[in-house]
């Protein structure tokens, strides 16, 4: 099983919670589809032999689990394409926006974690260097190092990006 985490455009998530939600969403997809609780859903279809989803804030947070198709025969292989399609297709209305977009996506939100950890790498170095740094800069990087490492592991990657510029700017 796969996890991803796709970033839904503003407005996306109440408009399909308006409409029922993301299991009404997922049976206009897919073949097997049961509503869970708090607006998720699980179920399967075809190569997908397990699919679950829910939202998360602005995010899509969905498991997969897909099955090779028989490569020999064209049947097969023509219904895992139509999976694929119909996958992505449900992916571009759940989140608002197509494939390159959820591409440029995921890469933002892991730049912004990557510059979170990097602030934090820089400021530890910074503060086991500096020999004449108070003290009270210290407690207030450890304060915002505390704040970003929560975030991080919240995945609340765009929180941890601002509070790693407040970490940065301390020390310019």
């Amino acid at each position: 099983m796969v996890m991803e985490r796709f970033d839904v455009r503003r407005g996306k998530v109440k408009e399909i919670e308006g409409e029922g939600g993301l299991s009404v969403l997922a049976r206009r997809f897919f073949d097997t589809i049961e509503e869970g609780k708090d607006g998720s859903f699980s179920g399967s279809h075809g190569i997908m032999t397990s699919i679950s989803g829910r939202f998360e804030g602005n995010a899509l947070i969905v498991d997969v689990t897909n099955v090779a198709p028989n490569f020999e025969d064209p049947d097969a292989m023509k219904a895992a394409m139509d999976d694929r399609k119909r996958w992505t297709a449900f992916l571009d209305e759940a989140t608002g926006y197509n494939s390159k977009q959820r591409g440029d996506k995921a890469k933002e939100w892991a730049k912004k974690a990557s510059k979170a950890k990097s602030a934090i790498s820089s400021a530890r170095h910074f503060m086991e260097m500096s020999e004449s740094l108070g003290q009270d800069k210290k407690d207030k990087a450890e304060e915002l190092i505390a704040e970003i490492e929560e975030a991080l592991d919240s995945n609340e990657n765009t929180k941890a990006a601002g509070r790693a510029e407040k970490l940065n700017k301390l020390f310019n």
